[in-house]
């Protein structure tokens, strides 16, 4: 009895391996279709500006054809008496403009959390300088601190005060341009603040309440918890807002008077604009971002670790 053996032959090894390879493709082809545009603009728009940012920092000297290799930008930067004064005055600024703004925010908030026909109209005054533009704000407070002229020293005059310079002295300057800052910027953080409050539960303030919890207490144990999340996203764009913030610099002050108002980014926009030294322009952009960047993640990590999320 013979027994016939039918042979097969093998599948293709290459068919066998690339079927896994061609459903990988198609699962991935369609989501990198949809991310194409967004991850050009990213390149061309972010990350490619921010490497030739650098590249400059490290290789465009001070001079046309002067092309420092190293870090002499940086020292040079370090060394530069108005830098200095430029980064003080932006810590200040930022001091004195993000803590009054979050605080009145808050407050407002607060204030004007139950829905009425006051509380709306308020509401609208406190977030109608969010409607006008930087450029505009500062061209109208202009007008108001006019040494002799404005309206502020008008009504001063009638307490019998006399002519204050507020854009004029380097001891006040600063400190009306944050001024006008806070004044621009409350109405803005209270709509997160407001949307923030939405969010925490009205049942838990009444049983604190019956409790014997009193308004500071409820405040500090459940309210103040509860916006860690409005807390985290405030911050950080309050911190920007703080460096990159300048037209009102421009119209009012053109960083004086004595440097008494210069920031950093109209530092950067002087060296580059003015100066043409776009090394050292580079070397101040690279510096403000990184320390943007480590401040705003030292604070996003604080505020996380007390942050309430609801599932």
């Amino acid at each position: 009895m013979t027994t016939s053996l039918i042979m097969r032959e093998p599948a293709p090894l290459t068919s066998a391996r690339a079927e896994p390879r061609r459903r990988h493709w198609d699962r991935w082809l369609p989501a990198a279709v949809l991310l194409a545009p967004s991850l050009c603009f990213l390149l061309l728009f972010t990350y490619w500006p921010v490497v030739r940012v650098v590249g400059q920092s490290l290789l465009v000297g001070r001079f046309s054809g002067d092309n420092t290799i190293g870090l002499g930008n940086y020292q040079r930067l370090f060394a530069d008496p108005h830098f200095t004064r430029a980064a003080w005055n932006n810590l200040v600024y930022a001091l004195g403009t993000i803590v009054p703004s979050l605080v009145f925010a808050l407050a407002f908030a607060l204030g004007l959390r139950e829905a009425t026909r006051l509380s709306t109209l308020l509401r609208t005054l406190v977030v109608m300088p969010l409607l006008i533009p930087l450029v505009a704000a500062a061209a109208l407070f202009s007008f108001l601190l006019l040494p002799g002229d404005g309206l502020v020293d008008f009504y001063l005059a009638r307490f019998g005060l006399g002519m204050v310079n507020w854009l004029g002295d380097p001891d006040l300057a600063l400190g009306s341009v944050i001024a006008i800052t806070v004044w621009k910027n409350t109405g803005y953080y209270m709509l997160f603040f407001l949307a923030g409050l939405a969010g925490v539960p009205q049942e838990l303030l009444d049983a604190a309440k019956i409790d014997g919890a009193g308004p500071w207490r409820r405040l500090r144990s459940i309210t103040l918890p509860m916006l860690g999340p409005t807390f985290a996203f405030v911050v950080p764009v309050a911190l920007l807002n703080a460096l990159t913030q300048v037209d009102h610099i421009v119209t009012l002050t053109l960083g004086g008077p004595s440097d008494a108002t210069s920031l950093l980014l109209y530092y950067i926009y002087q060296q580059a604009a003015q100066n043409y030294d776009f090394g050292l322009a580079a070397a101040a952009t690279v510096v403000s971002v990184a320390v943007l960047l480590a401040v705003s993640l030292i604070s996003f990590r604080l505020l996380e670790r007390g942050t309430h999320y609801e599932s």
